[in-house]
């Protein structure tokens, strides 16, 4: 048949139609645009009534071929493949021409970005005339479903899945699940006690029957595709038989090696070698830590073998590797404090009384090594003066240019904390206040009636010389007052510092093992930012809480909640269709010189020994085009990206050196 192509044009509100002019690139496409049957303009062609309009043109006018010129395929690419489908059109007989990004917002001049828009919907017309009907892939579901992370965020996420009959595997690295929360002592703006929102929770995952706890344990690798994932879970010898131990903690109590606790504790306080991180912990089976055990140091000791009561220390524990197949993976790893000590200016490591943020919550915590007191290093005593300084490390070009999101209401708890423990004046060194969310703007009006004072100013830096009497034996946060206009000096006992949410160390590690990317700062991509925020670009993995961005609880909980909604709706289904436009081996040509298997970013493509020849596994593969570029012998062709439709394309992009009289607006690409 031959080709009937409708070509519509959006005016995206005035995101497109300022800096083009849609109707006349709608008129000169139907009149000089060969096999162009309608051509039509409208201010939202993505709206229910666009839609409509094509969708009652391909019926009118038998259309079989569709070009849409509007914002990004990203957004609506699927948009208009569904108006194609319920008009009864295949909906890979439609192309589509990205004219905002690529045209009106990087594009001044309106002659120059409407005659680029012509070129482009002119290839799109050349282009479409060959693409060939596609069907979506079929691919069952496994109901299974891989957490990693086990933050608030994998912890809610897994409670979703495993309440409605599936079965999770949360992987967490630590000892016990709970992430940072758990080393929280109040929560704002409400100042609930975490201990008592988190542990609840903790313990209905630790003994749900859906859910398989593997703590200690990483992730070691991923393969498959969305529905049949297979993984291998790396768990770490305990040094603790666990269907033995009871958890009674008589190991811990006989103990004779105390070290510093870097992790939970931050370094307040201390444990044994043989430890739980805290005593809320799940699973509540203690770990011993071989690098400060006394019998894995000198080859004795083995106090806690000989006071168990049930024989569960076994030396000998040797590391597992376990593999589990799944449907979908949730990457939850939350994230890692800043260094504090990249600023050295503000004293953090040198000066005693700088602390982070981290071990304030320690301090403050009522089971943490100070019981709740806040005190100096000396554990003794009470300041009568403490600074808050924000944005450590965050909206800071040298570091971290984005806002770290929860520092700010932080900062506002620790001021309240402060007050209600102590007599203490508090300072707080702010660049903006954003208590931007529910309640929190209340809760700022709070500290101010409560008397935390505000100074608007980045501190430059945090000092013991003294330069009055007064200021002796105290730190000094020298700042500029940007509302006074003036430099100011405030003598303090404590200095509190708000360092940054960073992306954890081994997030890009971990994003290589499951084929997702992450930002320039580090953090994990979702596949849009505003439409799918959960969603990555590999299908079947999801991502939540503030492994993808900074974020607070109730964020880190709901989008816990959101991706376990996406996979609830994939395993509901029972199948996932796989987006057809990917890349195949026309076997007869390939010369199995493997550099194509080398160069896949979804590690799609096999070696096939026996054949000598390369294989794709179009589950997997996402129709990028590096394989079909890189081949040598141009054995691999991706679909709707064959020599003759990139041929045709370039022709109709390159229009104006076949006709030298084109109208005004007719540019050079």
């Amino acid at each position: 048949m031959s080709p009937r192509i409708g070509v519509y044009i959006c005016h995206c509100g005035s995101n497109i139609a300022a800096k083009v002019d849609v109707e006349r690139v709608s008129r000169w496409a139907g009149l000089q645009l060969e096999k162009v049957v309608v051509s039509r303009d409208y201010p939202f062609m993505c709206s229910s009534l666009g839609q409509q309009l094509i969708e009652e043109d391909i019926k009118e006018h038998q259309l079989n071929r569709i070009v849409v010129a509007a914002c990004s395929p990203h957004l609506h690419e699927a948009t208009f493949r569904r108006a194609c489908k319920n008009a009864g059109l295949n909906p890979y007989l439609m192309q589509m021409v990205n004219i905002r990004e690529h045209v009106s917002w990087v594009t001044e001049d309106k002659e120059v970005a409407t005659g680029k828009v012509q070129s482009l919907v002119s290839g799109a017309v050349r282009r479409v005339q060959h693409h060939e009907p596609l069907e979506p892939m079929p691919v069952p579901m496994n109901p299974n479903t891989l957490v990693i992370g086990g933050g608030i965020a994998g912890l809610q996420a897994a409670l979703e899945l495993a309440n409605a009959g599936n079965h999770v595997y949360l992987v967490e690295k630590e000892p016990s699940i709970g992430g940072h929360m758990a080393q929280f002592d109040k929560t704002f703006p409400t100042l609930d006690c975490s201990a008592c929102i988190l542990t609840p929770r903790m313990s209905e995952v630790g003994q749900h029957e859906n859910i398989t706890l593997l703590t200690w344990s990483e992730l070691e690798e991923l393969h498959g595709f969305v529905g049949n994932f297979q993984a291998k879970i790396r768990r770490r010898p305990r040094y603790v038989v666990e269907a033995d131990c009871t958890g009674c903690g008589i190991c811990i109590e006989k103990c004779p090696k105390k070290v510093v606790d870097e992790e939970f504790e931050v370094g307040l306080g201390t444990r044994k070698s043989i430890y739980r991180p805290f005593p809320q912990a799940v699973p509540n089976w203690p770990v011993i830590d071989t690098e400060s055990c006394i019998y894995f140091e000198r080859g004795k000791c083995k106090a806690c073998e000989i006071f168990c009561p049930t024989k569960a220390i076994d030396f000998e524990q040797k590391e597992q590797i376990l593999d589990v197949e799944v449907g979908n993976v949730i990457l939850a790893t939350g994230w890692d404090l800043f260094d504090c000590r990249q600023i050295p200016r503000y004293g953090y490591g040198r000066l005693a009384n700088v602390f982070t943020n981290l071990e304030f919550e320690r301090m403050c915590n009522a089971s943490g090594p100070t019981e709740g007191k806040i005190v100096l290093r000396d554990g003794v005593t009470e300041p009568k003066s403490v600074a808050i300084i924000h944005c450590v490390g965050s909206r800071d070009v040298n570091h971290n240019s984005y806002c770290s999101a929860v520092c700010c209401m932080a900062a506002l708890k620790y001021g309240h904390l402060v007050l209600e423990k102590t007599q203490a004046e508090v300072y707080s060194f702010y660049i903006d206040m954003r208590p931007n969310q529910k309640e929190y703007e209340e809760f700022y009006q709070r500290l101010l009636d409560e008397g935390m004072q505000f100074i608007r100013g980045k501190v430059g830096e945090v000092t013991e010389f003294a330069r009055t009497p007064q200021e002796k034996g105290k730190l000094i946060v020298q700042a500029e007052d940007t509302l006074l206009g003036r430099q100011r000096r405030i003598p303090v006992d404590m200095v509190v510092l708000m360092g940054a949410l960073e992306p954890r160390v081994d997030a890009k590690e971990l994003g290589l093992k499951v084929g997702i990317s992450c930002s320039m700062a580090g953090w994990f991509t979702e596949r849009h930012p505003k439409l799918d925020p959960v969603a990555t670009m590999t299908d079947g993995i999801f991502v939540a809480g503030a492994c993808q961005g900074p974020k607070d609880i109730p964020a880190a909980v709901a989008q816990g909640a959101a991706a376990a909604a996406r996979v609830q709706g994939a395993i509901q289904q029972g199948t996932v269709m796989i987006e057809p436009v990917v890349a195949t081996v026309q076997e007869e040509r390939c010369s199995g010189c493997r550099i194509c298997n080398g160069l896949c970013p979804f590690a799609a493509i096999d070696y096939i020994d026996e054949e000598g020849i390369s294989r794709i596994q179009t589950a997997l593969c996402k129709g990028c085009g590096t394989c079909v570029a890189a081949c040598p012998a141009q054995a691999i062709e991706g679909a709707h990206f064959g020599n003759h439709q990139i041929e045709a394309e370039l022709e109709g992009l390159l229009r104006h050196v076949e006709c030298e009289a084109e109208p005004v607006g007719s540019v050079l690409l």
